[in-house]
């Protein structure tokens, strides 16, 4: 007899939420930008470039090594700060994570037009699967402001 597990297609903004839901301290901010998904993906995809533009914290990424949507990183926070970073980067998908810092970013297309995006991420607390959730919302704002300014073609 064969066993037939369930399976369920996600798209990447429900996979942030599940993600976050099991993750203390992690909130998820949403945003639906007027945009196509394409365009506002390629904006957070852009690592090296939009990206640090994006995230309030972030003054420069560079990416160290690729290996298909694998991906390890180098980052600088706008306080001089430095951190290493393993994640995945695939369409609508990108998760980040360095010792002490989660970034989780995820984007779908909206039914009838726009693109859903979803933000998490934050100060890792050393030795649990738990976030420090000062300011994250705050920040998370910022970084949507900044990016919805960007798509819309503003300075912002």
């Amino acid at each position: 007899m064969t066993v037939r597990w369930p399976t369920a297609d996600l798209d990447p903004v429900r996979r942030l939420r599940a993600l976050a839901a099991g993750i203390p301290g992690a909130h998820v901010t949403e945003r639906v930008l007027d945009e196509p998904f394409a365009e506002v993906w390629a904006l957070l995809a852009d690592l090296e470039g939009t990206f640090g533009h994006i995230e309030p914290d972030m003054r420069r990424i560079r990416v160290t090594r690729t290996d298909g949507d694998r991906l390890e990183a180098r980052a600088r926070s706008r306080f001089g700060m430095r951190a290493r970073f393993d994640g995945t980067l695939r369409p609508g998908w990108c998760w980040l994570q360095s010792r002490f810092l989660l970034i989780g970013v995820a984007a779908a297309p909206e039914p009838g037009g726009g693109t859903r995006v979803a933000l998490t991420g934050g100060v890792r607390v050393p030795g649990r699967a738990a976030l420090v959730p000062l300011g994250v919302r705050r920040a998370a704002d910022r970084a949507l402001d900044r990016l919805t300014a960007l798509a819309a073609g503003t300075d912002g």
